[in-house]
């Protein structure tokens, strides 16, 4: 059966979008091969957005949508066959704008009687003409306003003033602004937008006291919070002070929570807690005493010259306390074995520091009133060591395969790997700078040596392997290669070389070789 000529709006129903948005329309055509779009508005206005026409289907595209976008779409179709058919469809496009919750504003310093006004503003509305806005105290409605009248063409902030006295019960309810835009035919969500809003009025400060926590006499090396609770409003400021000798004071925060997270015994006095109303004008004081008891508390724990050292340095850990009575003080070492050193009696010295020194280092402070810890690390830099080649795979190789080198090293900061492979001119050129080095598809132009070289900040470490041929094969005019692979620390030794040469068996290669067993030496 042969489908006749069909189109299609899509979407076929009214469209609703908010200024700003995107809308597709897609004239679809079905029964026609090679069918003629056109578009056009009613009153022929401008179009508001952009055609593409595709083989069987014509899209218009608005973006962003606007107020001119608000109006019925045509798409005419002309199939251009014998009969030059033609088919029209149209849809409507209503755009609105109700874009955020209203802002309110209310009049700064609330007196209780005296006039106070609320401002509600509605941003960016469209169409206005059916914008109403609602003033609330709470449940109760104390406003109410519409733009019914309202001539706006184009999205405009829509703005409602009420002035009342608000009275002492009031303070603490909320006003409400609640906008609501209301359009026959067109279905949006949200379409009611609110804000609200607690009215305040201001006092204070009044009834202010201090709270220490654990209590007015901590231990030493213990956290201390001493919090300062006042009434007031608006917010009073907070300002800490503490008494010094000579009748001097100390200041210290800003803030209505003073904490000390290890207090020692200079943070016993008379601390102040002065608050401060900045609308009325008002001030008000509080004062704690508080006395610290004797338990240890590290004063100091360094190492010198620097924390992070390089492998032969002088260095010396230093550790000090200070309770009452006098703390018994351990440095020692962290380790798996408690038994290791180094160990000291308030100081280590290492001499030409190793990297086996570095590590986490921990003073223990302790008297009859508890004890106290603290831990340091000591991080010594060192050039590479035990820098190693590794060859894969170990079984024979042959032609063709895929042969792998491995380079590994130990080092602090941790060594950077790069490969480098000697040339006919006894140069050496850089292939890789990644740990592990790949042949592809093996060749006699692979064979050769090979160099890795591991190196940091503080020094280089150089090892090498070599790959080459060595074997014949019965036939005279013929030869079997073999790989060796021979491999040395550089500056550090020569290596021992062996080489295991094969008797093969009777061969033919025609134009090419191949790769039999290797000799692997590891160093």
């Amino acid at each position: 059966v042969v489908k006749g000529f069909e189109m299609e709006i899509i979407p076929a129903k009214r469209i609703v979008a908010q200024i700003g948005d995107t809308v597709m329309l897609t004239c679809n055509t079905t029964g026609c091969a090679s069918p003629s779009f056109s578009w056009r508005t009613q009153m022929d206005s401008p179009l508001g957005g952009k055609v593409s026409n595709y083989r069987t289907h014509s899209t218009l595209t608005m973006n962003p949508v606007s107020v001119m976008n608000s109006r019925s779409y045509l798409c005419t179709v002309i199939c251009n066959s014998a009969e030059k058919e033609r088919k029209e469809k149209s849809v409507k496009v209503g755009v609105y704008s109700f874009p955020s919750d209203p802002i309110i504003e209310i009049s700064p310093s609330l007196v209780a009687g005296e006039p106070a006004t609320v401002t509600c503003k509605i941003p960016d509305v469209y169409p206005s003409d059916h914008l109403e806005v609602f003033l609330k105290k709470d449940e109760d409605d104390i406003h109410d306003t519409n733009f019914f009248q309202d001539e706006s063409t184009n999205p405009e902030t829509k703005i409602v003033t009420y002035t009342f006295r608000p009275e002492a019960e009031d303070i603490g309810k909320n006003i409400t602004c609640v906008a609501r835009l209301l359009i026959a035919d067109m279905d949006f969500e949200p379409k009611e937008r609110t804000s609200s809003q607690k009215l305040n009025a201001n006092f204070g400060p009044q009834n202010t006291v201090i709270t220490a926590s654990p209590g007015n006499s901590p231990m030493e090396g213990d956290s201390l919070n001493l919090t300062c609770v006042t009434q007031s409003n608006p917010p009073a400021q907070i300002v800490w002070s503490k008494y010094l000798a000579e009748e001097s004071i100390q200041h210290l925060i800003r803030n209505n929570v003073l904490f000390i997270p290890h207090v020692h015994f200079n943070d016993s006095g008379l601390y102040i807690c002065e608050v401060i109303n900045l609308v009325t004008n008002k001030t008000e004081k509080a004062t704690v005493d508080i006395i610290i008891q004797g338990a240890p508390v590290i004063t100091k724990l360094s190492i010198e010259p620097s924390t992070t050292v390089q492998e032969g340095e002088n260095v010396s850990i230093q550790c000090s306390a200070e309770s009452n009575p006098p703390p018994k003080i351990i440095l020692r070492r962290k380790s798996d074995n408690t038994n290791m050193g180094p160990y000291g009696v308030g100081s280590i010295l290492l001499p030409s520091v190793m990297f086996q020194n570095g590590g986490d280092y921990e003073c223990v402070a302790e008297n009859k009133f508890g004890n106290s810890k603290s831990e340091i690390t000591l991080n010594v830099k060192y050039g590479p060591k035990n820098t190693m080649i590794t060859v894969t795979p170990t079984d024979a190789l042959k032609e063709g395969e895929t042969v792998t080198m491995k380079c590994t090293s130990s080092g602090n900061p941790a060594p950077l790997i790069s490969w480098k492979k000697k040339k006919a001119t006894g140069e050496f050129e850089e292939i890789s700078k990644n740990a592990t080095f790949t042949i592809q598809n093996l060749k006699s132009q692979d064979l050769g040596l090979y160099e890795c070289e591991a190196y940091n900040l503080f020094g280089k470490e150089e090892k090498a392997v070599k790959l080459y041929i060595q074997g014949l094969l019965e036939e005279p005019d013929q030869m079997i290669p073999l790989i060796i692979a021979f491999s040395s620390v550089a500056a550090v030794a020569v290596p021992a070389v062996a080489i295991l040469i094969y008797v093969s068996r009777q061969a033919k290669i025609n134009g090419s070789y191949s790769l039999v067993k290797a000799l692997r030496l590891k160093v």
